[in-house]
């Protein structure tokens, strides 16, 4: 499993704890279907990512096949701090899933805020907001069958409408010995609609283990605006960090060496040209003039990749 291949086992010891005292909030990257993976997660820790999360794996495939095992979370010795995310609809399947993984990385985090139809169907991401008892039972789970005290167990989330519903399902979670929990600004019905940062800072006030806010990242005076609106412990971007992977670090916009440093990370971790040439458009959308952008995005092989790069902005 993994460049896990190498058995790298690593005690946590207090990797996480010593994150939330640093005196600034910590900077998240994102649980993201397809994108969070290995290559782009070294990518990230590159410019100032402090904790990465895996995509999201689906904890009863994971523990039903070995093939799913190994495709689905890679790692290697630089990826820490680390959080893998499982959806899970029960507490046993999330604590066996959590066993296998937890010599490899700082903690496990429950998908409770996944809005998609077909995992809210399947008993898994936001409807699980609505069962406080059971994300309870979960978290206990994992907590009594890991054999690692330092080892973090959170949980993110969307909130409700009645912001009181949330407190309370946070508030239970905090009881079971959750870690911290990451709160999305947005109901499960929302998408692009305006954050609710008073929500989340309701949820802040409610609790005395950190919060970790989530939702409209998009640069580092956005991770600063969102502390001082909230008092959040951490600040978690997704599509920012695709855009701009050097955002926490203060660039605008992705500089030119972000974007070589992902074509050699990518190149030596054998990431499929999809992914890698997936990337490359995020990143260089906002740098790129249209007839760029229309030649870029219909490129079809990683040297053609490169010879446009080295053509239209030379070398580092």
């Amino acid at each position: 499993m993994t460049e896990v291949h190498n058995k790298i086992i690593m005690d946590s010891g207090n990797i996480i704890t010593d994150l939330f005292n640093r005196g600034r909030p910590v900077r998240v990257c994102a649980p993201m279907v397809r994108y969070s993976k290995l290559a782009f997660r070294c990518l990230v820790r590159k410019y100032d990512c402090d904790l990465c999360f895996t995509p999201m794996i689906i904890a009863a495939d994971f523990m039903r096949s070995a093939k799913a095992r190994d495709s689905e979370f890679t790692t290697n010795k630089t990826d820490r701090p680390l959080i893998v995310q499982f959806a899970a609809k029960d507490a046993q399947t999330l604590a066996d899933a959590a066993c296998v993984v937890s010599p490899f990385s700082d903690g496990v985090d429950l998908n409770c805020g996944c809005p998609q139809r077909w995992a809210v169907s399947e008993g898994y991401g936001a409807c699980l907001i609505n069962k406080p008892e059971l994300v309870k039972d979960m978290v206990r789970h994992v907590r009594n069958q890991i054999d690692k005290p330092n080892y973090a167990v959170s949980i993110k989330i969307r909130i409700h409408k009645d912001v009181r519903k949330t407190v309370d399902l946070c508030q239970k979670a905090e009881a079971a010995g959750v870690s911290w929990i990451t709160v999305h600004g947005r109901t499960s019905d929302e998408r692009h609609q305006p954050v609710h940062y008073d929500a989340i800072k309701t949820i802040k006030d409610s609790l005395s283990i950190p919060v970790i806010a989530n939702g409209d990242i998009k640069s580092l005076q956005d991770v600063e605006a969102t502390y001082a609106l909230t008092g959040v412990d951490g600040v978690m971007a997704a599509r920012g960090l695709l855009a701009n992977p050097a955002m926490f670090a203060g660039y605008e916009e992705t500089p030119l060496q972000c974007v070589w440093d992902w074509v050699d990370i990518a190149v030596e971790h054998g990431t499929p040209f999809s992914c890698f040439h997936h990337h490359l458009i995020y990143m260089l959308e906002r740098i790129t003039s249209q007839p760029e952008r229309r030649v870029f995005n219909n490129l079809s092989s990683t040297s053609a990749v490169i010879d446009f790069l080295h053509n239209t902005y030379g070398s580092t």
